[in-house]
């Protein structure tokens, strides 16, 4: 039976979901292509026809993961980056994907898929840099890189806390509480002098 491109799209999405919860829980290694394409209901066969093999579905994975962190990097101010870093902070887990940035902190014991997280991981890093000021041809605006990345270790944190450690308070700490704290934290990592 041939799918229509409607239906394709759909089971791709599902595919990629049950793969980044099941990697995000089981790990890189512990995860077969079997497991994700039961938990979707299709044939394991669709899995190499849309991904050619477990990494490409891993990679697939990792770019929707690296999608939605960038809809917050390109802004118009770095205010606004760290309002919509800290609403997605404070919303983590969500109803949809709750492990979807668990996915960026969990090794995977495979050399090619780390590399992947590892590149997701600096590109995310790069564009919240370049949204506070940094600029690969100016050596002045460096620190700026590193101020990002500790700022998405911050955040990667408090959602590894929130969700699979479930270390209190945090993990009960309600949105208004989190999110002054957080802003002052984000603020002065990514705020200009």
């Amino acid at each position: 039976m041939i799918r229509s491109g409607r239906d394709a799209t759909a089971t791709r999405r599902a595919l990629v979901r049950a793969a980044r919860r099941r990697f995000a829980t089981d790990g890189y290694r512990a995860t077969t292509v079997r497991q994700i394409a039961s938990d979707v209901g299709v044939n394991v066969a669709l899995i190499n026809r849309y991904f050619v093999s477990k990494e490409g579905l891993f990679e697939a994975c990792m770019l929707r993961t690296s999608d939605e962190l960038e809809t917050q990097a390109p802004s118009k101010s770095i205010k606004e980056v760290i309002e919509r870093l800290i609403e997605h902070i404070v919303n983590a887990p969500d109803r949809d994907d709750p492990l979807q940035l668990l996915l960026l902190l969990r090794s995977s014991g495979d050399e090619n898929a780390d590399l992947i997280r590892r590149r997701t991981l600096e590109h995310f890093t790069r564009r919240l840099a370049a949204a506070a000021g940094w600029s690969p041809d100016d050596p002045d605006s460096e620190a700026i890189l590193l101020r990002a990345q500790l700022a998405i270790a911050t955040s990667l944190g408090v959602v590894m806390l929130r969700t699979s450690a479930a270390v209190q308070p945090v993990a009960s700490a309600s949105g208004d509480e989190l999110t002054e704290p957080l802003r002052q934290v984000l603020r002065v990592l990514l705020a200009p002098a």
